[in-house]
């Protein structure tokens, strides 16, 4: 899935969930290149629901929003647009 991202340096995220909503993988565009990648890292593997409850509302500075934040919401998409496939 590709999101892309509003109000942060970063300008998209791709990622990937498996049936069970674990991820996959999780690449981002643009932002702070050693930070997302070490989120992208960090997160592999997990649960989507688990990194949303863990990521959702970090701001960045005065930011109403964040590349954590964004990862949350995309997250939330992407289980969301999972849904339907899998009734």
């Amino acid at each position: 899935m590709i999101y892309r991202t509003k109000g942060t340096c970063s300008t998209q995220i791709d990622l990937e969930l498996d049936n069970d909503h674990i991820i996959r993988s999780v690449s981002f565009t643009g932002g702070c290149n050693g930070n997302l990648q070490g989120i992208c890292r960090l997160v592999r593997g997990k649960k989507a629901e688990d990194v949303i409850s863990e990521l959702e509302g970090i701001r960045c500075g005065y930011k109403a929003t964040s590349c954590p934040d964004q990862l949350a919401r995309a997250l939330r998409q992407a289980i969301a647009l999972a849904e339907p496939q899998q009734q």
